[in-house]
């Protein structure tokens, strides 16, 4: 089974520190098989024979690489249902979408109370949470109350990469 797995927060500034190559050879090790990463934020997509959780994936990073950082892990079929359609009209530039995926439904549900100001835009599926920031995610108020909402029980990607990765998921 083809699985989407991305880390919260590591390769923002200067903590938690990964590179790429390490979380492949992790993940080679742990027994999955033709695994690509994708840019240097904790994106990595791979098969497996065999069941592989978050949990045994956080926790061998931080055994073997001393950085612990919470692990989102979706099958393939998961992800291209996130990457399927947002739901908002006139998001035309990818840089400014941003996806919330959980790796619980409650969680997810929990983000659904935020809203969105001026020219933003939110919409919470069954799959993910989607906000457009219509001035950029830096400059967007809903974005930071989204991720505090989140805490570690998700993370966000833009939409360039949440359809970077559906291709590598797909392929």
């Amino acid at each position: 089974m083809r699985y989407v797995a991305l880390w919260r927060g590591i390769n923002v500034g200067k903590a938690k520190r990964l590179a790429m190559a390490d979380l492949k050879a992790l993940l080679t090790e742990l027994g999955a098989t033709e695994v690509k990463t994708l840019l240097n934020s904790g994106n990595a997509v791979f098969d497996i024979k065999k069941k592989l959780s978050a949990d045994k994936i956080r926790s061998t990073v931080l055994d073997r690489l001393g950085v612990d950082a919470a692990v989102i892990l979706k099958t393939a079929a998961e992800w291209a249902a996130i990457a399927a359609a947002h739901g908002i009209a006139g998001a035309d530039d990818p840089s400014r979408l941003l996806v919330a995926v959980t790796a619980d439904a409650a969680a997810l549900q929990a983000a659904a109370a935020i809203t969105a100001q001026g020219d933003e835009r939110f919409v919470v599926t069954g799959h993910a949470a989607y906000l457009w920031c219509a001035h950029g995610i830096l400059e967007s108020k809903a974005a930071v109350q989204l991720l505090k909402k989140l805490g570690e029980a998700g993370t966000t990607r833009n939409w360039a990469t949440v359809e970077k990765l559906n291709a590598l998921a797909q392929a």
